[in-house]
């Protein structure tokens, strides 16, 4: 029960914050949920017909009262909300028009829009009532909605006076009803919502008026009287019937807590009613679920019924664990750096410079946040559509959770580059999502099932510190190596590996994490002379010195590297071996015109060779991930630009005549 209780209070910490109030989002009072509305009716206060209009696309949402088994319904006969509600339930006059009530409902066809009256009746005559319940009351006695919403031509009718289901006419003709309604859905299923215009009355929204909101939660805590232990606070309070639902949308169905004794017996034999086995104040669930939607709807990861949130108790804010370096801090690094990363990179190490800002970032938290907050991450799932598990829960302290965060975008920082996405290059330093790791190891075999599983999977490695299990690092250096694999884009007349890029970039930043000891830099390690490391130089310096021979005369194929990079991280002595002799033809070509950049690339060449060991260079050993990060910062120095422009030559050339 702590996740509830965490939820709960929660909801105490931040309902009467007004700065949580107007994030988009809001923290709904117990005893309401929110529903589509379709027509908004207008009364006065005597409860006369005004007017009606149909409700916009997009700002039907509307917060309406709701009771224990109104917000939870399902099946053949759904229980109606109090106040709004769909026209079988509110129009007296709703099976006059031909309107058809729910399947449960058939044989008493009148019954929906009696339990509706009645309960209505109920609170309009209690000691909770008000002004606009009354006003609302002897509107809907007098049964005329769907004869003044036909009037208003909001509803349509055929020859015989019955409400049209369907428009087969021109679709530019057919009535606004049709156009905002669900597909398949007719318009007798609208639903209302209700303004109460009374003179003196600034507020006519039934929906906005905070003192018609009390009004319900009064009236309907009023009628509870199953007093009992609440497992959550340990007081004697009134318990929940049954507890909320449409946790990450306004359909789902999916209940943490439920019970069917009657049918599945699933406590019987150890308890004898629900309550003894899970009994929550009804209050205390209200609020709890509330908090949960709204922090789902806030600030949660959603991958379809995958939902992962993590939260402050107080409601302040904290850093996703599921978003990568750049989501989590907008840009991850000066924004001059991010737009030269590829052809400029910074002198030394710029790990070590990431992990400055890293860490000046999260002490903006850490201040923010105190020593005392309570963080609470919780990953949510549905296996069938009504019960909701709980796949994932921990409540780290506050600076424990902001070390593992720093960690986590330290340990696995590396240059990203994602590509363009809506027409902007996303290029940054940091650690990779969750979400993007499944994608880079998986491709395109990647579905649903498959992404939730992985981003199940790495969420301890970000809270808890946990190594990233190896077959994912393995999966994605595989895939990294397939680079013909890969798909290209053209832009701009040219074509780009944005998805290798991006593969190559999540590739080195996990065989970094994965050997963290290893002490792996951002920049190119001269002294570095393990085997797999020097391969993967060589291979950026080949590729260097076909690219560049290519670009002179503008021809636009792969070069031997990038075709043979698979084979090469499998067999990588002999396919060397080809790929040195492939640069032949290429030589020769610099060697005439441009004899102080070939001179340059071969000194490097042999400095690499030079610098194996032993037997390493003719091992037959495979490559590891480590070859992809001596490739990468090869490849990413000799991007850089000479100091001078005629370095090269000038050194090639004074060289020569030595």
């Amino acid at each position: 029960m702590s996740w509830i209780q965490k939820l709960y209070e929660t909801y105490e910490q931040c309902a009467g914050q007004a700065d949580l109030s107007n994030t988009g989002t809001s923290l709904e009072p117990i005893c309401h949920t929110s529903q589509q509305a379709h027509i908004e009716v207008s009364i006065d206060g005597k409860g006369g017909f005004l007017r009606a209009n149909v409700i916009p696309k997009g700002q039907g949402v509307t917060l309406v009262p709701c009771t224990e088994a109104s917000v939870g319904r399902a099946g053949s006969k759904p229980i109606n909300h109090p106040l709004c509600d769909k026209l079988q339930y509110l129009a007296g006059d709703f099976l006059k028009f031909g309107g058809v009530v729910t399947s449960g409902f058939a044989g008493e066809p009148t019954e929906p829009h009696k339990i509706y009256l009645s309960l209505l009746s109920d609170w309009a005559n209690s000691s909770f009532t008000h002004p606009k319940i009354i006003a609302i009351q002897t509107y809907v006695q007098n049964g005329n909605l769907v004869g003044d919403l036909v009037r208003e031509k909001i509803l349509p009718i055929n020859e015989d006076g019955q409400l049209l289901a369907e428009w087969i006419g021109d679709k530019k003709e057919a009535p606004a009803i049709f156009g905002i309604m669900p597909n398949g859905n007719s318009p007798d299923g609208a639903v209302i919502r209700w303004r109460v215009e009374i003179p003196g009355e600034p507020l006519p929204e039934t929906w906005k008026d905070q003192g018609l909101m009390d009004a319900w939660i009064g009236f309907y805590s009023s009628q509870k009287d199953s007093k009992g232990l609440c497992l959550v606070t340990g007081d004697i309070l009134n318990l929940a019937e049954q507890h909320p639902a449409k946790l990450r949308h306004g359909a789902d169905k999916a209940k943490f807590i439920s019970s069917n004794d009657t049918s599945g017996f699933t406590f019987r034999g150890r308890f004898i009613d629900a309550d003894q086995a899970c009994g929550v104040g009804f209050e205390v669930t209200q609020k709890a679920h509330n908090a949960l939607r709204w922090l789902i709807a806030r600030q949660a990861y959603r991958n379809g019924d995958q939902a992962i949130v993590a939260w402050a108790v107080s409601g302040k804010r904290i850093p996703a664990p599921t978003d990568n370096s750049f989501e989590l801090f907008g840009v991850a690094t000066d924004e001059s750096e991010t737009e030269q990363v590829p052809e400029h990179v910074p002198q030394g190490d710029a790990g070590q410079a990431f992990g400055k800002r890293l860490a000046k970032l999260l002490a903006g938290y850490r201040a923010e946040l105190g020593s005392t907050n309570e963080i609470v991450v919780m990953g949510l799932d549905s296996a069938t559509p009504g019960r909701m598990a709980m796949t994932y829960y921990r409540e780290p302290g506050c600076a424990e959770f902001l070390e593992r965060i720093e960690a986590w975008h330290k340990d696995h920082a590396w240059y990203q580059n994602y590509g363009q996405d809506f027409g902007k290059e996303v290029k940054f330093i940091g650690a990779p999502a969750p979400k993007d790791i499944a994608e880079a190891a998986f491709g395109r075999r990647l579905n649903e099932k498959l992404r939730n599983a992985t981003v199940e999977r790495l969420l301890p490695c970000i809270i808890d510190g946990q190594l990233v299990p190896r077959d994912l690092v393995e999966s994605v250096t595989r895939r990294a190596c397939n680079r013909l694999g890969m798909e290209r884009k053209k832009r701009n007349g040219k074509m780009y590996e944005d998805e290798w890029e991006k593969v190559l970039g999540i590739a080195c930043a996990l065989s970094r994490g994965y050997h963290k000891k290893r002490g792996y830099q951002m920049a190119l390690e001269l002294n570095r002379t393990t085997r797999d490391y020097l391969y993967g130089r060589l291979l950026a310096i080949a590729e260097n010195i076909e690219k560049f021979a290519l670009d002179m005369t503008k021809e636009s194929r792969d070069t031997s590297a990038a075709k043979l990079m698979q084979r090469f991280a499998d067999h990588p002595n002999p396919t060397w071996r080809n790929i040195e002799l492939s640069l032949a033809p290429y030589k020769s070509r610099l060697r005439s015109r441009a004899p102080g950049f070939l001179y340059t690339r071969e000194r490097q060449l042999d400095e690499v060779i030079c610098l194996f060991q032993g037997d390493d260079f003719i091992d037959e050993r495979k490559l590891s991930g480590e070859f992809l990060l001596g490739y990468h910062c090869q490849r990413q120095k000799l991007r850089e630009k000479p100091e001078t422009e005629q370095d090269e030559n000038t050194e090639a050339t004074s060289t020569e005549t030595i």
